[in-house]
């Protein structure tokens, strides 16, 4: 049963294994309240019984004690009842689906009054004593003391909301907010003073809400669909259909997911937006109120004879709408971002959600980059919609309204405004659809981001291959495609902004030019000026919103389609996979004539499997590469379509995937993943999956953090932590995908008897194996044969064999001659050897309290790494994203100044000036002709008047349009030049920085803040610019009206410093712990897509949709104060500008004898717009300031530590260098950083030319260390290495790592062509190209694609299989053709007959290369020259294998042994 559809009834971690224990909420409001209730019913039957059976003793008098108990005990029943009431009106939502919370209360006050009835009977019958109710009043109070203190520490919590409990002023002007300015001013915020969200704005709440409502319209779409024909998904329902048919089906739904995901956030968040538009309906009542207020003034101040309390009532009515018209626009803001907020994180869980039941082919259609550019992006443009839609329809009904008084003022003359008005709205209209059609910005958007995971993915192999440079190139050539769509839609956005700032100019041009000219008598006074000019600001607001908010729709309804593309792909089906419970007899797995796909519409990758396997039994599946081995476990997790046949399995499932999926977290938690810590089993666990040596190796032990996609791991580690992961959970089934491929031959023999084989922790579970390891499958109770998708044979190893086809000729051909399993010297000697990697292996056959007494070593071992673990940072590798504190330095602005460059500033700052001084000439020139006198009814020299007023409007307009663009030009030029710099500062960093930053803060930094760069920092220096200047110009106007008002002025002034300055340290430090909290938010989206087949596999989708959760509303929790922080300033200095009209209406009142008409209606006009300026300058501001933070987070990279220079200018290598390739290591030391132990120490060796050198040794030896030092990954600590006699670290990095080669153990591949896979430098010709690939023996299967070498590879190459995969890391090394080449157990991924060819095109195609090994497979390298041996870090062995497995003392010798060589 769970509370809140999320708590368990029980929880260990939160009860046991915690420093703060507690009880989960489900058992607050169940076992608590029921238990003394259920007592006390219980007991009350057998004792009431008892009583009327007991001989009478009298009636006990009624007394005060008995009148006291009887009323608590109804007092309390009756609090009950009240809760219950409260509850069903406060919390309605959580009682329609947990009715636990209802029980709670109804339960006890029943009982209450059953203890009132008991207490009668007992004062009825003589009764004075009851052990029964004594009882049940203990049992109450003691179960009571839980939920009292949850209670008390709720009341207490400081982090609360204090908005929850404000009263309605306070909400209305903000002032339950002041609380966290005055901590943000006191000292820089940090996350541990932000309130938690409230209840409404959780994920839990919205999420609950949504699913519902979600789930609802789904069903009612699937409906539709399937009532309309066949669906398009489905191949055989679509085979009678044309192409375009079916395109035109697809784009249907799209649009209908669209629609419905629209109406669903509707019906979630529609109230509160309704709430917000009324308030936006009575701000515009009053707005328009304002010009009638002031034409009243003005006609007061024309009247000599009015009486004097009339100006001053007009005056005060002036400031009170300014006032009521502010308030209420900033409670339509808050609750506009309130709902935006709501809605982000709607879309985010949403996303997420998908993401977690997609299918394999829809994640081909969506990539890693694509999604995080809809939850960083997409939900961005869906939040601005929610602020501006309302524009598009009140925009229009304010511009008809601004139209109708000044028809009333002016008469048909406002006609011509409305013309100008229709002429300048299809200028707009077509400016806002052609800058709509610019979206290609977004696809290069998406590209970028795409590229830059996948870069951030595999920059261990760009790093080998010195591929870098290809890669910023690509990187670059995508930037510039994006800039220069945001250059073309930047100048359009200058044309229309220029025009609609022009606007109010144009109409007021248009209008009194056709009254003045349309009739002489026509007289422009003070009222009608400057009503009319009072009028146009209003229309200006409406005029500058509307396009912008038809643009916001247009970008808005695309994100919805965006997401509705997203919604709409293929999910994977519940019934693919039939989930039975677990049972001990018959078939844990069966599937009966099975045919799958990856994809609804795709080709078949596996057909006719008929296949029962055993509870209880080992399944060994063998095959080529490519021939459906991978393919057949992800159709027993329901992971592929199922088109024909059925799928069932029995009991619950644990997996391990070819490729280890590694969470960034403690080793310890990735082998928990989200289970109970049980000792005993954790250290069997632990011991069987080899990994206690590890502990010893690693800084903290288990306690130690795991980089993302476990970076600091070697390959064997990362899978035998995957391994430990599966065996703990103590699954049924195990599907294991080749987990032996990664790990040395000695280790992997280790892990098969102790954990997989017959007598390994595993023995009685089912366990399905995919191996290429020949000498596991005699222990098999079934083995399958895969080729070409279907199983070709089946049987027991040794049916198999006697049946003498294809296996058995493999097995013949490739397993050599294998000692009989019964040799007992062989199984003692290797289990002997096998001491060092298991500490105790006779545990595994001893009960759990035989382990517990007599497993000493390991667990004292365990308790050291654990008390180790806890120094502090012991075993911290990631840094999360710090928030950095404080104002921005002086130097941010200085490098976005400088990148902007000196002519572009010195241009922006001369045009804003000469904008703004044609503006206040052409004001001022409107009060010249309010003031001049009509002589015979009417005014003098229109025409020269109408001209220069006309003039100076024009020079405004283009003085403003060049302000705009050189600011839009300037920030592009900084945006290039910053993301170029992050870029290669990013790029030039070593691996360890990698390693120790989540590529999430890498992502967030190349989507969220260079967006902020290219768009919000010139947009905020655009508004700050204008705004500052129109404030001059209006302290300049109302200065000359009415002097008095500077005495105003400076104390406003001071007031508006004092609140600003508290603003800006809060908001800041707020904009700072976002953007910090966002990071978390995609590197676990990025994580969880990584691994979703590993997470659905064990069923844990709802753990990591909690995590996601809990990850968004952490980043909540900063965002709403962020945004309410600007509702706070905005009241409080719009009241500071209301103070300055009413003082300019008062003076003027004052002064009305000495002042014209003109200068006050100029006067008060302009004060009247003082309100927005001042907010808007700070807001503006403080948006500059809060967004070139995100110019302090990219310059952050530049100052980290860098690798040594990619090329030397003077460097005097030899084009052919090395021309012999020998390698000399002269007293070679390495370390992974300082301050830990020497990961290499001591190494001395010459490897000659042409010389084939193997390199073995146990995880953790140092074996690619080596290989780290050798390509200068890691710099030497100590000594050197030399190739050819030249020092490589005295040459650039570039210049080394391409004339050396690697192929890797983990096999990389980027999106793109397979000719970019193999050449990113295109310097190859196709001959070449494919003759590498038939020497890597891809030609036939390259062949058969339709592109042939133009072939697209997914994300990942996940369209490839990973032996594929591991081929195309070998085509590029035969391209490469380098003296030296390094295999880092290369065949690692590919079945043995392969692995003989592989080896074999190494050997003729290598053969005048110096080759070094590192070999998990010992027979890889027993063709070797000579054999090196590593053990910690130093150098133990080095001769011919010949000779040292002559040696029966030596490393060698015994790892041979282990392998079943010997």
């Amino acid at each position: 049963m769970l509370v809140s559809g999320l708590d368990p009834l029980w929880d260990w971690n939160l009860t046991w294994y915690t420093t703060q224990p507690d009880l989960t909420q489900c058992f607050q409001h169940t076992i608590l309240v029921w238990f003394p209730c259920v007592y006390l019913w219980t007991c009350s039957p057998l004792y009431l019984l008892y009583l009327k059976l007991r001989p009478p003793r009298g009636i006990i008098p009624l007394s005060k004690i008995c009148c006291a108990k009887m009323l608590l005990s109804l007092s309390l029943a009756t609090f009950g009842l009240l809760e219950i009431f409260y509850l069903l009106v406060k919390k309605n939502e959580e009682i329609h689906k947990h009715t636990v919370f209802l029980l709670g209360p109804l339960i006890r006050s029943a009982t209450l009054v059953l203890a009132v009835v008991i207490i009668h009977v007992e004062r009825m019958k003589g009764c004075r004593s009851s052990i029964l109710l004594f009882l049940f009043w203990t049992l109450l109070v003691l179960c009571s003391i839980v939920p009292l203190k949850v209670n008390v520490e709720l009341i207490i919590d400081q982090n609360q909301c204090p908005e929850e409990d404000a009263s309605f002023l306070s909400k209305f002007f903000f002032f339950w907010f002041s609380s966290l300015v005055i901590r943000g001013y006191q000292h820089p915020l940090q996350a541990a003073d932000l309130w938690s969200l409230r209840d409404r704005d959780s994920s839990a709440w919205i999420q609950s809400d949504m699913e519902k409502n979600w789930t609802q319209h789904c069903a009612e779409l699937q409906k539709e669909h399937a009532g309309s024909g066949p669906s398009w998904s489905c191949s055989d329902g679509s085979a009678g259909l044309t192409e375009k048919t079916q395109l035109l089906r697809k784009r249907r739904k799209r649009q209908s997911y669209s629609l419905f995901l629209l109406h669903t956030l509707g019906r979630s968040f529609g109230p509160t937006f309704l709430c917000g538009t009324l308030c936006l309906l009575l701000h515009d009542a009053f707005m328009f109120a304002v010009p009638q207020v002031l034409s009243l003034l003005l006609g007061f101040m024309r009247d000599k004879d009015a009486a004097m309390w009339k100006g001053f009532l007009f005056a005060s009515l002036l400031f009170l709408l300014s006032c009521l018209q502010s308030l209420l626009h900033h409670q339509y803001m808050y609750r506009c971002f309130t709902v935006g907020m709501r809605l982000k994180t709607a879309v985010m869980g949403l996303i997420y959600r998908k993401c977690l039941v997609m299918s394999s082919g829809a994640r081909q259609q969506c990539t890693v980059g694509e999604i995080i550019s809809l939850v960083s992006t997409d939900s961005q443009k869906l939040m601005d919609l929610v602020v501006y839609v309302n524009s598009v329809w009140i925009a229009p009904l304010e511009i008809a309204l601004c139209f109708f008084f000044l028809w009333k003022l002016l008469g048909p003359s406002a006609l011509a405004g409305v013309v100008m008005v229709i002429v300048l709205f299809p200028l707009n209209g077509v400016i806002a659809k052609i800058r709509t059609r610019l979206q290609v910005q977004m696809r290069f958007l998406d590209g970028r981001i795409k590229l830059m995971n996948e870069i951030l993915n595999g920059v261990k192999i760009l790093k080998f291959y010195g591929w870098e440079d290809a890669f910023l190139r690509r990187v670059s050539g995508l930037r510039d495609g994006e800039l220069n769509a945001l250059k073309r839609s930047q100048v359009l956005y200058s044309v229309s902004l220029a025009s609609f700032n022009s606007s109010s100019f144009l109409i007021l041009f248009a209008v009194f030019g056709v009254f003045v000219l349309s009739d002489e008598r026509n007289v422009l006074d003070a009222q009608k000026i400057f009503v009319s000019v009072a009028l146009i600001n209003i229309l200006k607001m409406p005029l500058s919103q509307l396009p912008f908010a038809m643009s916001t729709t247009m970008q808005a309804f695309v994100s919805l389609r965006r997401l509705g593309h997203l919604l709409l792909q293929d999910e994977l089906k519940t019934d693919n996979v039939e989930r039975l419970p677990h049972n001990t007899d018959g078939d844990a797995v069966t599937i009966e004539g099975g045919s799958f796909a990856w994809s609804a519409d795709g080709p078949l990758c596996l057909q006719r499997i008929n296949v029962k396997v055993k509870t209880g039994s080992l399944v060994a599946v063998v095959g080529h590469v490519g021939s459906g081995k991978s393919s057949l476990l992800s159709a027993m997790l329901g992971e592929t379509e199922r088109r024909s046949g059925g799928v069932s399995v029995k009991g619950s499932v644990a997996y391990v995937p070819q490729q280890a999926w590694i969470q960034n977290a403690t080793l310890k938690n990735n082998i928990l993943f989200g289970q109970d810590r049980k000792e005993s089993w954790y250290h069997r666990v632990v011991e069987a999956c080899a990994l206690l040596p590890d502990l010893d190796i690693l800084p903290a032990g288990d306690a130690t953090e795991i980089g993302e996609k476990g970076l600091n791991l070697s390959g064997g580690q990362k899978q035998r932590v995957s391994l430990a992961r599966a065996v703990y959970r103590k699954s049924d089934v195990y599907l294991l995908d080749d987990p032996l491929s990664a790990v040395d031959g000695h280790v992997g023999q280790h892990i098969f008897d102790q954990v997989i084989g017959p007598k390994g922790l595993l023995k009685d579970k089912t366990r399905v194996l995919v191996t290429h390891g020949l000498r596991f499958l005699t222990k098999a109770d079934l083995v399958l044969v895969m080729e070409g998708g279907q199983i070709s044979e089946m049987g027991s190893f040794m049916e198999l064999m006697d049946r003498k086809g294809a296996f058995a000729h493999l097995i013949h051909t490739f397993s050599g001659p294998q000692p009989r399993e019964s040799s007992t010297h062989r199984d003692r000697s290797s289990r002997k050897s096998l001491s060092r990697l298991s500490m105790t292996d006779f545990s595994i056959d001893l009960s759990q309290e035989q382990l517990i007494s007599c497993d000493l070593s390991g667990v004292q071992m365990m308790e050291k790494v654990d008390q180790d673990s806890d120094s502090e940072d012991c075993g911290k590798l990631t840094q999360a994203d710090e928030a950095h504190t404080g104002r921005v330095k002086l130097q941010m602005y200085g490098e976005y100044f400088r990148t902007v460059g000196t002519t572009f500033i010195m241009t922006i700052v001369f045009l804003s000036a000469f904008q703004q001084a044609a503006s206040l000439a052409y004001s001022y020139w409107l009060s010249l002709w309010a003031d001049q006198p009509p002589a015979n009814g009417t005014q003098s020299d229109h025409e020269l008047r109408l001209s220069v007023f006309g003039a100076l409007g024009a020079t405004q307009g283009a003085a403003m349009f060049g302000t705009t663009l050189a600011i839009a030009l300037g920030g592009i030029v900084a945006s290039r030049q910053l993301h170029a710099e992050l870029l290669n500062d990013v790029l030039r960093s070593p691996v360890s920085f990698f390693e120790a930053t989540p590529s999430g803060n890498l992502l967030n930094r190349f989507s969220k803040e260079i967006d902020a760069i290219d768009c919000m920092i010139p947009e905020g220096l655009k508004m700050m610019l204008g705004y500052l200047f129109k404030l001059l110009e209006v302290c300049i106007i109302v200065l000359l009206a009415t002097p008095l008002t500077g005495l105003l002025l400076l104390p406003l002034t001071c007031l508006y410093i004092f609140i600003q300055s508290f603003y800006v340290a809060a908001s800041c430090q707020l904009r700072r712990l976002e953007a910090v909290s966002r990071s978390p938010i995609y590197s676990h989206f990025n994580e969880t897509l990584q691994g979703a087949g590993v997470i659905r596999a064990f069923g844990e989708q709802r753990r990591f949709t909690l995590q996601a959760d809990r990850r968004i509303d952490s980043n909540q929790e900063a965002y709403f104060p962020r945004f309410v922080a600007t509702r706070w300033l905005a009241v409080n200095l719009e009241f500071l500008g209301n103070l300055l009209v009413l003082a300019a209406a008062v003076l003027s009142v004052r002064s009305r004898a000495e002042l014209s008409p003109g200068i006050v209606g100029l006067a008060v006009t302009h004060s009247l717009q003082v309100t927005g300026i001042l907010s808007w300058i700070v807001r503006s501001w403080t948006d500059v300031e809060n967004n070139i933070v995100s110019v302090e987070r990219v310059k952050e990279y530049a100052h980290t530590p860098k690798e040594a220079a990619w090329t030397l200018p003077d460097s005097l290598l030899p084009a052919a260098w090395p021309t012999t390739g020998t390698i000399q290591f002269e007293d070679y030391g390495l370390q992974y950083r300082k301050g830990l132990d020497w990961a290499l120490k001591g190494i001395s060796i010459s490897i000659q030319d042409k010389e084939k050198v193997g390199i073995v040794g146990r995880t953790g030896a140092g074996k690619s260390s080596l290989a780290l030092g050798l390509f200068r990954i890691l710099e030497a600590a100590k000594g050197r290495i030399c190739i050819d006699g030249i020092d490589i670290a005295q040459i650039g990095l570039h210049e080394l790592r391409s004339r050396i080669t690697i192929i890797p153990q983990d096999p990389v591949l980027f999106s793109g062509s397979l000719r970019m896979n193999l050449d990113p430098f295109d310097t190859c010709s196709d001959e070449e190209l494919w003759r590498a690939l038939q020497l890597a023996h891809l030609h036939t299967f390259v062949s058969a694609l339709p592109q042939k070498l133009n072939h697209e590879c997914c994300e990942g190459g996940e369209n490839l299989s990973v032996g594929q995969r591991q081929l195309l890391c070998l085509a590029r090394a035969l391209l490469r053709k380098t003296k030296i080449l390094v295999l880092d157990e290369a065949t690692a991924a590919v079945d043995v007959e392969l692995d003989q060819l592989i080896q074999s095109t190494i050997r003729t195609q290598f053969k005048d290369s110096t080759v070094l090994t590192i070999a998990h497979r010992i027979n890889t390298i027993l063709d070797c020259n000579r054999v090196l041996v590593m053990d910690r870090g130093s150098l133990v062995e080095l001769d011919s294998p010949a000779v040292l497995v002559q040696q029966q003392q030596s490393f060698f010798y015994q790892i041979c042994l282990q392998a079943g060589l010997l």
